[in-house]
This record gives C-alpha cells, structure tokens and sequence, in this order.
C-alpha cells in the first residue's frame, strides 16, 4: 500500500524535523518506500544530511540516486552521474539521463553529453521525446548543432518543443538556418507557438533580414500570437535591429495586448540605436505619463539614446533626475559608463573622467568604463588621458585587443611609431589577437560574408571593378581618402589601398551590383565600428547613387540618405 507522506513532508522546515521524520519512517517501516522523497525535501534543508541518508543505504534505488542529481548544483550533479554509473548497482533510467542533460546544458558541458548520449543509447532510451529533446537542448546549447542535427534526423516522432529547441540553438548560432527550419516546420505540418517565433524572430533581428521579419510576423498575425506582449516586444526589436524604426513603432503603437516597462524600454531602445534620441525621450516621457515607473533599464535606455544623438545637454539632465530624484532606481556600472560615453563623444574628457570618479565606492568601476573613455581620448587625440586609462587597464588585467588598439592608433595618429611599436611588441608577447573586421549583406535571401581585403568571394573581380568606379564616381563629389585612419607607418598610395578594402565597401559595391532596384535599400552589417573614412564613403555613395545605405555596426545604425548620415556625423 502507498503512503502519502507529503503533509509530514511540508512540516519539514529544520534538520531536527527530518531526522524525526526519518527516525518515524524507520520504526513505521514505511522508509523503504518513502526514502527518495525524504531524500528529496532533506536536500533543500541539509545537503550533507542527505548524502548521510544516501550512503547508509544498503541498496540504493535508482530513485534515490535521481533525487540527489536532480537536486545538486550545475558540475556536481555530473560528478554524482558519473559516480552513480561507477560505483551504484543500480541501473539508470530515463530520468537519470535527463536530470543530468539538464545540468550538462547548465554548464555548457559537451563531452559530459556526450557521456550521456552513449548511456541513453546503452540502455534503449532513445525512443523517449522528452529526453530527446533535452539531449538536442544540450547540443544546440552549447553550439554542436551537427549533432544535436543527427538527434532530430534520427527521432522517430517528434513535437513542436523539438522544432523549437533546434529553431532556438540555429538561431544562436546559425541564424540563416534557423529560419530555413521555421519555414521546413510548417511544411512538416507543425503549427508553431510563441517559443517558435521568438526563435524566429530573433534569427531575424541578427541578420538584419526584414522581408523574413514582416514573413514571420505575418505568421505572428495569422496564429494571433500578437496577443502575447513577449512576443509583441520582440517583433519591435527585431524591426527596430533590422533598420525599421517606423515599422517597430507602428507594432508598438498598435498593439492588442497590454503595454509593459518591457515593452516601453524596447521601443526607447530602438529609437536609441536608430538615433533618434528625441523620439526615444519622448517614449520615456509618454512612459511616465500613462503611469509607469521607470526601471534602471528605462534610465539606461533613454541615456544611450541621448548618447546616440549628441544630446549632452538631455543626457545629462535625466542622469540628476535618476540620481538625485527618482529614489526608486540605484544607478549602477552601465549608468555610469554610458554618461562617460556621452561626455566623451562629445569632447568633454574632464567632465567623463570626473564621473568616473565620483561613482559611490559600493561600485566598482569595470574594463568597459576605461574602454569608454580610451576612446573617447582616440577619437580627440588626448595622449595624456589615453595613457592613463591604459594603465588602469592594465591593472585591472584586461586583455582586450581594443585595448592595445586604441592606444596604438592614438600613437600613430601623432606619428610616434616607436610608441606604436612598443604596444605592438606588448600584444604579441601577451598573445593579443586582433579581431579581423567583416560584414555581411542580404541578397534575395542569401547571405553574402565580406573579410577586409577579401579574396575569395566568388564575384571577386566584379566586386573590386565596381568598387573602383565607385572611389571614381564619388572622388567627383569631394571625397579624399582620410588615410590617417590607416594607421600604420607606411606610404600614401598603401594606406588609400588599405582602406579601399574595407568589408563594409565591399558589401555595398556588391549591393549595388545585386540589388538593382533603386527604390531598394542596401543593408550591410558588420562587426566592429565603421571608420571614419568609411562612414564618410557611405555618405557621398548615397548621394552619388542616389540609394539609402543602412550599416549597422557594432553599437547602432547608420542611415546614409543624400548624404547625410542619421547619427550626425556622432558616433
């Protein structure tokens, strides 16, 4: 007969209850049967107690053994598989591989899985959905899709959680893939859900392929999955990272569900990025109006936007509000970091560096703050202060090849090369690699990648022909290379060579080739932050083409139209 022990269980707050409880359990002779949930409750009050309880079992039972993996921390669970497979004559069970799948998805832990994989092989669980899924989970994870692949090709039924865990870890890791396997599922008669299209979306947003975004937010629409903010407020920052702030607004504005600070934040965000920063503190205001409060992440929004923008003067009046008024938010790191971003960009290296001073000793400044301000001293030349955030970076033991970057291109722009060679000589000896630049640009739905100085694209000769007679063309509205962003000590003819070359130029002259409709827009994402040489080439490209080009770099947007730039030339 089966007892139900749980209201003795819930009584079970202290130690002392449940070696009473164990101690009546033994004498009532029900332990046997109840152990592996007194196992179980006795794990959240005392962890050593329960292995006491687990290692004076004369016979432990698989179900003892899954009470403790389920319970134990992310490695230490793994640990105690293992163990359990060593030293337990018990054998495990479905439930035994899946505990510990999970914390092997935790931990990002690969060959652990793999362990895993050949238990639920060797004991003929392969048939099992759920643990299945799991098992994609952890691949997909930790970014093996070829095996977590294998799984779903092999699993002889599958569900919609199953397509979703291969949309999610596609779309982290192989984003065009992941759409190309949201379409495969509705053709494979699935209806996706609102984990579905978050995949989706998301997919989108880091490719910048807004035709797919408006597809599947017509699948939005169609399964009236519009109704869930979450997904509402991914449709928004998928359009708003896509380039598409009017779009991104009109969902906002027209939304069935009901708005939330998340939902506010996005849409301040996306204006930030898009920079229009007068649009985003609007937002924040009409936020406050119909009575929300505002959250540390709102403030930071709204101060990235002024960021964005140029807008000083705004920035700085909303960080004294948070921070002398608005009681209900701590300004933290990256409040503090954005307001050095502002100042600096803006030439105000004094006013960044006394912020940084002034943070309240409960915060302790991070890399990214010195970075920050490094780069404000490149952009403005400051030798001095460079110096100095390069030192208290390298106390703080950062690494970064930013970092020596920066530095070497504010020595070389004041043609001290001996300096230049001596950072060089710094990170080769610490093993710093610089991180090569590249993007990539949409064409009728393929993806095309572009290295600097690239060789290997098959339209190669094509590509450089036309950027040639672009350079030409553009030269006839004022452009001059600007080769001091080349910053190396080498002659005139190289460095305009060398910036010729840039991906971003080699995406768009491919654009231009590809994409002939004029009415079209030319999208290129890329991976670091565009140079000024090239920002100033997109600028007279537009006006000389006659085309909008939308470059999103590493921290936001450039819509170049008739030659001007959206970020005002601040960035």
């Amino acid at each position: 007969m089966t007892v139900d022990i749980t209201p003795l269980l819930q009584r079970c707050t202290t130690l002392s209850h449940i070696k009473q409880l164990q101690a009546h359990l033994t004498t009532t002779g029900l332990f046997h049967s109840t152990r592996s949930k007194l196992i179980d409750i006795s794990f959240t009050i005392s962890p050593p107690h329960t292995f006491h309880i687990f290692h004076h079992l004369t016979h432990p039972h698989t179900n003892d053994w899954n009470a403790i993996i389920r319970r134990l921390p992310t490695t230490h669970a793994i640990s105690f598989f293992r163990h359990g497979l060593r030293h337990l004559t018990c054998k495990p069970d479905a439930l035994t591989c899946s505990f510990t799948l999970k914390a092997c998805a935790r931990a990002l832990a690969f060959n652990e899985a793999l362990q895993v994989h050949s238990v639920v092989i060797r004991y003929g669980f392969v048939a099992d959905v759920l643990l299945q899924t799991t098992l994609l989970d952890v691949y997909a994870k930790c970014g093996w899709l070829e095996y977590a692949r294998q799984v779903f090709d092999e699993m002889s039924v599958r569900d919609v959680t199953c397509w979703n865990v291969m949309i999610a870890g596609m779309a982290l890791h192989r984003p065009d893939e992941a759409l190309w396997m949201f379409e495969s599922m509705e053709d494979d008669g699935f209806q996706g859900n609102e984990i579905t299209v978050l995949g989706a979306l998301s997919a989108c947003a880091q490719l910048g392929m807004v035709h797919a975004g408006e597809n599947v937010y017509d699948y939005i629409k169609r399964r009236k999955l519009d109704m869930n903010e979450q997904v509402c407020n991914v449709v928004i920052d998928m359009f708003g990272k896509c380039g598409h702030v009017s779009k991104a607004f009109r969902v906002f504005n027209d939304m069935r569900c009901a708005k939330t600070v998340i939902t506010f934040n996005t849409m301040i965000m996306v204006f930030g990025i898009n920079g229009d920063g007068l649009e985003a503190v609007k937002v924040f205001n009409r936020m406050r109006k119909e009575g929300f409060r505002p959250d540390e992440v709102s403030y930071l929004s709204v101060l990235c936007a002024c960021n964005h923008s140029g807008m000083v003067d705004d920035g700085v009046r909303l960080f004294e509000t948070m921070t002398k008024e608005d009681k209900s938010v701590v300004p933290n790191i990256k409040h503090y970091g954005t307001m050095v971003d502002l100042l600096g960009r803006s030439g105000r290296l004094n006013e960044a560096y006394d912020i940084i001073n002034s943070i309240p000793a409960t915060i302790t400044p991070d890399v990214v703050l010195w970075q920050t301000l490094l780069g404000a001293c490149k952009t403005y030349g400051n030798i001095e202060m460079a110096e100095k955030a390069s030192r208290k970076l390298a106390e703080m033991g950062s690494h970064s090849d930013g970092d020596f970057v920066m530095l070497s291109n504010i020595y070389a722009a004041h043609r001290r090369w001996k300096d230049v060679d001596q950072v060089r000589s710094t990170m080769k000896n610490k093993q710093v690699i610089k991180v090569p630049g590249f993007s990539y640009i949409d064409v009728n739905g393929v993806i095309h990648k572009f290295l600097n100085g690239d060789k290997w694209h098959s339209n190669l000769q094509e590509i450089y022909n036309k950027l040639e007679e672009i350079i030409c063309r553009i030269m006839e509205y004022g452009y001059v290379p600007k080769t001091d962003y080349v910053l190396h000590d080498i002659g005139a003819e190289e460095k305009e060579n060398a910036l010729s070359y840039h991906s971003e130029k080699l995406a768009v002259a491919f654009g231009l080739i590809k994409i002939s409709d004029e009415s079209s827009s030319i999208h290129v994402n890329k991976n670091l932050r565009i140079c000024g040489d090239c920002h100033e080439f997109m600028k007279l490209v537009s006006r000389a083409y006659e085309r909008e080009i939308i470059v999103r770099d590493r921290t936001r947007f450039h819509r170049f139209k008739h030659g001007l730039c959206s970020c005002k030339d601040f960035w």
